[in-house]
């Protein structure tokens, strides 16, 4: 099961509509994953800047003057931000690797960094999920999310989709794979590893480590048909879009849909209900094997 949502946004003006659009589409998704829920929203930067978003399940005792600590550990400027069970701290870009090794001594697990995304994801039903992070508020050009039914792995924090193993590169999944160990040794040789035993962070791992390697967005998604075993729909986010590919046999659902206004994904049409002008989309099903991507 799982269900996957995306949504693409072409034009700016429909930027602060983007997490109540999201919310409807990943609530719409429950029955096909209730036990966890997450969202990649890719939102407003500042140059020169890098944002790390980071979780606890004591945040009153974890984020207490963390901003500061952060600060004189890395001896640079830190602003934080405190939602619920996470928090975004936005620090020089520079001074990212050290801040990320202070805040893993703490003991905080790190969500994902970027300089315009930021990932919020908990156990509980999708509904409860957007409520606590209060995504309807949440404004940006592109978001990820994904609904989890858990299979090869508990119902924790961190088997939540999505997964981010590079700055602004995520991945949501609905499938299964069945070379990940394999692959997750292979890419430990090159120095990439995971921090879950969550199959799809190595397949976010693969991405972008691909991309490292000097691929584009839709090369690194050809990769995953050849060298990732299983049946899969991956929808990846980046700084500059999102892109969408299933395996070849294309077992699980998927279906787009395009206007003058945005591109989304969802892993039913019922997703696209309530977003402006479906009536008016061209709707379609991704094609097996195929590699679709949207950037600006």
């Amino acid at each position: 099961m799982c269900g996957i949502v995306g949504l693409f946004l072409k034009k700016d003006e429909l930027r602060p509509q983007l997490g109540d659009l999201l919310t409807d589409m990943l609530i719409t998704m429950t029955d096909r994953g209730p036990d966890s829920a997450g969202i990649a929203i890719y939102g407003d930067e500042t140059d020169g800047m890098v944002k790390i978003t980071v979780q606890s399940d004591t945040p009153a005792e974890a984020f207490a003057d963390l901003d500061a600590a952060v600060c004189a550990a890395i001896d640079a400027p830190v602003t934080i931000k405190v939602v619920d069970t996470h928090a975004v701290l936005t620090l020089p870009e520079a001074a990212e690797k050290a801040a990320i090794a202070a805040l893993e001594e703490k003991g905080l697990r790190i969500m994902g960094s970027g300089a315009s995304m930021e990932i919020y994801k908990e156990v509980g039903l999708p509904k409860d999920v957007a409520a606590r992070f209060g995504l309807r508020d949440m404004g940006g050009s592109h978001g990820i999310g994904h609904t989890r039914m858990a299979t090869e792995s508990a119902v924790t924090t961190m088997g939540a989709h999505p997964f981010s193993t590079a700055d602004d590169q995520c991945l949501v999944h609905n499938g299964s794979l069945s070379n990940h160990n394999q692959m997750r040794r292979k890419l430990a040789k090159k120095g990439v590893f995971t921090r879950s035993e969550n199959d799809t962070e190595v397949g976010a791992a693969y991405i972008s480590s691909r991309i490292a390697d000097g691929a584009s967005l839709g090369e690194a998604l050809e990769g995953t048909i050849e060298d990732l075993d299983g049946f899969f729909t991956f929808v990846t986010g980046t700084k500059n879009g999102f892109g969408v590919v299933r395996d070849p046999i294309a077992c699980k659902p998927a279906v787009m849909a395009e206007t003058e206004d945005y591109v989304a994904f969802a892993s039913e049409y019922r997703a696209f209900a309530d977003l402006p002008g479906i009536e008016a989309a061209r709707v379609w099903e991704p094609e097996p094997a195929t590699v679709y991507f949207w950037e600006r």
